[in-house]
């Protein structure tokens, strides 16, 4: 992306404008400039309820309809196979309560993910009475999923899958497809977690062949919202969690809940006629190829110092590396190491574990203060790298010299 066209990009996000370096992408994404005008102009001009006769109740419904259009079209679904919620985490939830096996079947959950794609399926095999199953990778520097540890795990009464597209933490693209092939083989369905890969590459759920697949908006330059996929064959193992006398025809019907902010759902096509503009060209190529440029700045330097670990590489290709890279580094623990560049730059990064305590604790072995994350997205530049790999030189340097 060269910086005219940087520069195009960043206009359109108007927080950029403030003394803040946004490095902490992966927690949520800063705001499309015409989200914020299209929430500001539905607070002032449509904010009713919906499906009444009267021609702004007409307006407003017909801008909430048109949220199931785009987000249906942003991932190659059916508009009666999303439904939007608060939050990938409360979807998850809902879709946990319409779920029915029996006792002594079988789910298997992935050790590395988020727990907004754990805490579900934990709570739901211990009402049901299933057994559940740990995917746990091996491994503790790059500790990624891959359809051959899966099979060890699947039996013919294997009846979910949990696993995330890439961790918010470790940043490596999983083989999506080979997994939902794999637990397919058994009959078992599969749930995705979509939140971290969601920024920085498009999504085909057809493609994929998953069964259900979330992310959250908020993470993709829109608003505090989410929205869950399940395909209609999915759909046929699903009770609902609607009022008995409303219709059970679609997603929405069975899990929505009137979850959906108007104001917020209504803003989603302005995310995607932004990502996939109708009858253009795609932005994701080019947010790739910016994104691989800035991942590998940063990774380059890290590797520049011996007593730096960086985290779930992988192969370290851009067909299986977004830009959230995660790392300790001996001798530092992760938040004294965040609070000494936030004391000398307005760079924002963060430590933890970020919702993914089972991974940091379990599988890397880390305390919790958990890892140092520099998320990027398309909107961040390259001399925004360059300043923050110069201060992590200066002070990861200062404590490798002192080692030596």
């Amino acid at each position: 992306m060269d910086s005219t066209h940087s520069e195009q990009v960043r206009s359109r996000f108007p927080a950029l404008k403030q003394d803040q370096v946004y490095l902490d992408n992966a927690g949520g994404s800063q705001t499309l400039d015409s989200v914020i005008t299209s929430i500001t102009d539905y607070l002032t001009n449509n904010n009713v309820q919906l499906g009444a006769s009267y021609h702004v109740s007409q307006r407003s419904t017909s801008r909430f309809g048109k949220a199931f259009e785009a987000g249906a079209r942003y991932i190659n679904a059916n508009q009666d196979e999303v439904v939007f919620g608060s939050s990938t985490t409360q979807l998850f939830r809902n879709l946990s309560y319409v779920l029915n096996f029996q006792p002594g079947d079988e789910i298997v959950v992935s050790m590395i993910d988020h727990e907004a794609n754990i805490a579900p399926w934990v709570a739901l095999a211990k009402r049901q009475e299933l057994v559940l199953k740990w995917w746990r990778p091996s491994g503790r520097e790059n500790p990624n999923l891959y359809a051959g540890s899966l099979y060890p795990l699947l039996s013919r009464r294997t009846k979910l899958v949990a696993c995330t597209h890439a961790s918010n933490i470790l940043g490596y693209v999983h083989d999506i497809k080979s997994i939902t092939a794999a637990a397919h083989s058994v009959g078992a369905l599969v749930c995705v977690d979509g939140v971290a890969y969601a920024p920085h590459r498009p999504i085909n759920v057809k493609d994929l062949g998953v069964d259900f697949y979330a992310f959250s908006w908020y993470k993709v330059f829109g608003p505090h919202i989410a929205m869950l996929y399940g395909s209609w064959r999915a759909q046929q193992h699903l009770g609902s969690l609607g009022h008995f006398f409303n219709p059970q025809t679609s997603l929405d019907n069975k899990l929505g809940m009137s979850g959906a902010s108007y104001e917020l759902a209504q803003a989603v096509p302005e995310v995607v006629d932004y990502l996939i503009p109708s009858g253009a060209e795609s932005r994701f190529k080019n947010i790739a190829q910016h994104e691989w440029e800035l991942h590998s700045i940063l990774v380059k330097t890290l590797q520049e110092f011996q007593h730096v670990t960086i985290y779930g590489l992988g192969d370290n290709s851009p067909a299986t590396r977004l830009a959230t890279v995660s790392f300790t580094v001996e001798g530092w623990d992760s938040k004294a190491l965040v609070l000494a560049v936030e004391a000398e730059s307005n760079y924002g990064i963060r430590w933890g574990s970020f919702y993914s305590e089972r991974l940091v604790r379990d599988v890397l072995g880390l305390g919790p203060e958990g890892v140092v994350r520099v998320s990027m997205v398309h909107y961040n530049s390259v001399e925004e790298i360059q300043g923050l790999c110069s201060l992590l030189g200066k002070l990861i340097g200062q404590s490798s010299a002192q080692k030596v």
